[in-house]
């Protein structure tokens, strides 16, 4: 117990020293040693500089606020053929009329073509035309009748905004007539 009390008297010295040291040397920051019109303009920098710092996490917010909000009208646009989707599924359970339940489907696929047209979606023609691979995604490769570099399955349509991919078709393309087998 009295070793916890007993110091070592350099280390208690130095600190002596130093809080000595210390109170005796005043520090001064930049703002208080320069001139009162570079202390003026040291002040307005750093003002500024929170400003902008305060402008580019409001814009965020504002950039991040207007994507959810485009995100939810498209959402809106789908709520009806997918209420109306459900409806069907109900009815058919009920009634098990298909030939009903089939024109009901067919009404919702109208709706959901409707909707893409509306926002200027556009599919993009792939087979018989050439491969473009800013068009196109080729899956497969095979010989066919069909002329070098034409599409000649379509595995999955792509789609087009306004002149911008937004999914490019995943297709089959032609290497062209397959070579004869050599006859012996």
């Amino acid at each position: 117990m009295n070793e916890k009390k007993k110091r070592d008297p350099a280390a208690h010295a130095e600190e002596s020293v130093t809080a000595e040291a210390r109170a005796e040397v005043k520090v001064e920051t930049p703002a208080e040693a320069a001139p009162p019109e570079v202390a003026s303009c040291i002040d307005r920098l750093k003002r500024l500089q929170a400003e902008f710092e305060n402008y580019k996490k409001r814009s965020a917010k504002d950039v991040a606020a207007l994507g959810e909000r485009a995100e939810d009208d498209v959402l809106l646009d789908f709520l009806t053929p997918f209420e109306n989707l459900k409806r069907a599924f109900v009815n058919y359970a009920s009634d098990r009329d298909a030939e009903a339940f089939v024109n009901g489907v067919e009404q919702i696929f109208a709706q959901f073509n409707q909707i893409l047209e509306q926002r200027g979606v556009e599919r993009i023609e792939a087979v018989g035309s050439r491969f473009d691979p800013a068009l196109h995604e080729a899956l497969v490769t095979a010989p066919s009748d069909e002329e070098k570099n034409t599409i000649i399955e379509e595995f999955s349509p792509g789609y087009r905004r306004n002149g911008r991919l937004l999914r490019a078709s995943r297709v089959a393309v032609s290497q062209g007539p397959a070579p004869e087998e050599e006859q012996e």
